[in-house]
């Protein structure tokens, strides 16, 4: 556990060093700024609370800049280490290697959370601020939901972020790995789900099976949590049809998170207690 928390403590000072904590905080608070702003522009006078507009679109830019942003942090995590002849020398020391793979990751981690954390709490209190409703009767607790969600969603990232740098022989290769990653998870998904069902004559999948299908990516499943935690959330992102079907208890959602954290990470260190150095 000492080596870990070392390792961890070391990744997060050179996340300082590289400027990574401060460029990602700051990247993080501008677009959740824009975005929160922009979103709770059109209002108006109705009942709908400004943080659950802010909710609503921060949730569509985690999904699309916090996969991306974690893949960036861990793709080279110990490939990089290798080509720069260091991994070497940190396996002299009395450290496992699942140690190493585990306290990487969880300055990763702290790293993305600290980015989180800091640039969408910014933006949200600037919004509810500066919103016409008392500032503790807002949807506080949508919100959290939401920073507790994008915190796992970037660890399901950094998870698979380590596999990849452990299963990978070379930093470009890890590289472009990491971009399929994204462009499946995030973008390919979807659009091959919605041509399956948009292609005539496929009646074939029922509401649950597509649900399910949909569950099996990570992705989806903080969309789904999110979007359709409450009423309002619901109404604005065009989701309420499957909160009153479909709806998944956010509890499952959170654990199917939370499983997508654990595998990958089990896998690393199994793989990296087999590769050759």
């Amino acid at each position: 556990m000492t080596n870990m928390l070392i390792l961890a403590a070391k990744e997060i000072r050179d996340g300082y060093r590289n400027r990574w904590i401060t460029v990602m905080t700051i990247i993080m608070a501008g677009l959740a700024f824009v975005l929160a702003l922009l979103g709770s522009a059109p209002i108006g006078t109705t009942n709908i609370s400004p943080l659950s507009v802010t909710v609503v679109s921060l949730s569509s830019l985690s999904i699309f800049f916090i996969p991306l942003i974690a893949l960036l942090l861990s793709y080279d995590s110990i490939v990089g280490e290798e080509e720069r002849g260091t991994l070497t020398l940190l396996l002299a020391h009395p450290v496992t290697r699942p140690a190493i793979a585990v306290g990487k990751f969880t300055g990763q981690l702290f790293i993305l959370t600290f980015a989180i954390v800091v640039g969408y709490g910014t933006a949200t209190l600037a919004i509810a601020v500066a919103g016409d409703s008392a500032f503790l009767e807002q949807q506080w607790n949508t919100f959290f939901k939401l920073l507790l969600s994008s915190i796992l969603l970037g660890a399901v990232f950094l998870a698979l972020g380590m596999l990849l740098s452990i299963w990978a022989k070379e930093r470009g290769t890890a590289a472009a790995c990491a971009i399929g990653i994204w462009l499946l998870f995030v973008v390919l998904f979807d659009m091959v789900l919605l041509g399956v069902l948009g292609a005539s004559g496929t009646n074939f999948l029922s509401d649950s099976a597509i649900k399910w299908i949909m569950l099996g990516n990570p992705t989806d499943a903080y969309r789904m949590f999110n979007l359709t935690s409450t009423d309002e959330t619901a109404i604005l992102s065009g989701m309420a049809g499957l909160r009153g079907d479909q709806e998944v208890s956010g509890s499952v959602l959170l654990a199917l998170l939370a499983i997508w954290v654990v595998l990958p990470l089990t896998a690393s260190c199994l793989l990296f207690q087999r590769r050759s150095v």
